[in-house]
């Protein structure tokens, strides 16, 4: 498996060799581009010298915000977004046992089980919940039962609407025409 999300080889292969960077990736993505977020956890792993999520929680939280900060910045929102990725550290720390993969592979989870877990975390609502559900799916080969229609309408074998859907520069440019189409629709209502 390759990813192609972040148009720069080893923050994918980051984003491919380590779940929480992944996670963290995914809740990023909000009011940047998707490849700025899933470029943020090899940002952070570069300035912090670590992707330990006992270890990233454990800093002081000014002083995470600063790493944050330093250019290029890891997220538009470097106060706020530092805050959530050490709070959804500190949730992987302390109920997967500092495995982020466990959210979705302990106990041989349903789709749905899934779902639950993600939305349980720090800044993961629904519609990011089943973003990721659809991207652990899709590109990650998840056998949850019952994925797909957990994920809801992004685990559709070819919905191009989100991150779940993006294999090459191809799919990247259909993916933005979509969301683009979706944001005027939902302007319009």
């Amino acid at each position: 498996m390759s990813l192609y999300i972040t148009g720069d080889a080893s923050a994918d292969r980051l984003l491919e060799e380590e779940p929480l960077a992944l996670l963290l990736g995914m809740l990023l993505d909000q009011q940047v581009t998707m490849e700025s977020a899933f470029a943020g956890p090899a940002k952070i792993a570069d300035r912090a010298g670590t992707l330990d999520p006992a270890a990233l929680a454990a800093i002081e939280p000014a002083d995470f915000e600063e790493l944050f900060r330093i250019s290029p910045a890891v997220h538009r929102f470097p106060g706020s977004m530092a805050g959530r990725v050490q709070a959804v550290c500190a949730a992987v720390r302390d109920d997967w046992d500092s495995r982020a993969e466990g959210i979705w592979t302990r106990g041989e989870p349903t789709g749905a089980e899934v779902l639950k877990r993600l939305k349980a975390l720090p800044g993961f609502g629904e519609q990011k919940a089943r973003t990721f559900l659809a991207l652990l799916g899709k590109q990650f080969g998840l056998a949850a039962p019952g994925w797909r229609e957990a994920a809801g309408p992004y685990g559709a074998e070819d919905a191009l609407m989100s991150v779940a859907d993006i294999v090459d520069p191809v799919s990247l440019a259909k993916v933005r025409e979509n969301k683009k189409a979706m944001k005027a629709a939902a302007k319009k209502k």
